[in-house]
């Protein structure tokens, strides 16, 4: 696989990817975790949004909250998954600071936790990237880390700022303590030049607006932005020609026909009026495409464009994206 587009920088260990539903997030963190593993690296691919995603595309049974391995990559490295439940965190935390172990499970039972974390979101947040920050600083008992990178599935661009800026969601919380000192190296991490948020995005002007807003958020908030990916990009059968003379409407009925002919296909009047109709949508595609590109221009980050997979996505398919990933300059 290719370099890194700047050798000058220091290799990511934690890539947050967030972008509007619908646009593909999900497979293109697991195309991202398969690019990573790629040489023989261990990268741990986390989703925090209680939807099995990772499950469901990597066609595997639903995880718990335990890491499993979820692929192998060329070169014998590891895509492991997690599936981060709040709850579940929660508990972690509270035999880690607190040392209750069944008295933490009792609250659990009596629904004391469920109650916490929705009187205080803010502290389910500080508990799901936590669950990352440890996952990150993780060493093996030779002082290595555990993992070479890890990949985030996030919550949507438009809730992407605030659920990584713990700091402003803990501050009506805790002034001092662990849950304090915990938010706080956790923004340590999410600030740092080894840290870069995703965003994805189709080429529509609803996802590219909200991609463009995310990204003035983002930095409002000092958080790093990485790269744009824009999922989903359908190329074109037509030649330029072929476009041309279907925008300017000098595409006749009978130029159609005659061409199923020669192809050996039976040209009914249905067939002609449909295929002139899914041209001039194609056409009217491609415009929107090209006017959303436009808008992206301007943009300070790296843009990356992953082409539309008419098949479906399965796992040839997430190795065919994670290949375009790394040929475009994200590693």
């Amino acid at each position: 696989m290719p370099s890194p587009a700047d050798p000058t920088r220091p290799r990511l260990r934690l890539h947050v990817v967030t972008g509007k539903g619908g646009t593909g997030k999900t497979t293109l963190a697991g195309a991202l975790a398969l690019a990573l593993a790629w040489d023989g690296e261990r990268v741990l691919l986390c989703e925090v949004e209680g939807r099995q995603g990772i499950a469901q595309l990597f066609d595997v049974a639903p995880l718990p909250y335990e890491e499993r391995t979820v692929a192998v990559a060329p070169g014998g490295g590891e895509v492991r998954a997690l599936a981060i439940d709040g709850e579940a965190a929660l508990l972690e935390y509270l035999q880690m600071y607190y040392r209750l172990g069944r008295a933490g499970r009792a609250l659990d039972r009596f629904g004391v936790i469920d109650f916490a974390t929705t009187i205080a979101p803010g502290l389910r947040d500080v508990l799901l990237t936590g669950k990352v920050y440890e996952a990150a600083r993780r060493r093996n008992p030779s002082g290595d880390l555990v993992y070479d990178a890890i990949v985030l599935d996030a919550p949507p661009t438009g809730r992407i700022a605030r659920f990584l800026n713990v700091n402003t969601e803990v501050a009506g919380l805790a002034k001092v303590g662990p849950i304090r000192h915990q938010a706080d190296s956790i923004m340590a991490l999410m600030r740092s030049r080894r840290t870069a948020v995703h965003l994805v995005t189709v080429l529509e002007e609803m996802s590219v607006q909200e991609t463009l807003d995310g990204i003035t958020e983002l930095r409002r908030a000092g958080l790093p932005v990485g790269h744009v990916l824009v999922n989903l990009v359908r190329g074109s059968p037509l030649d330029d020609s072929a476009r041309t003379a279907l925008g300017a409407g000098s595409v006749a009925a009978l130029t159609v026909e005659a061409a199923l002919h020669k192809a050996g296909i039976d040209a009914t009047p249905q067939l002609v009026a449909q295929l002139m109709a899914e041209g001039e949508d194609h056409l009217g595609r491609l415009q929107l495409q090209s006017a959303q590109r436009q808008a992206l221009l301007g943009v300070d980050a790296p843009v990356i464009e992953l082409p539309f997979v008419a098949h479906g996505v399965d796992l040839g398919a997430l190795h065919d994206l994670a290949e375009a990933l790394t040929e475009q300059g994200l590693w």
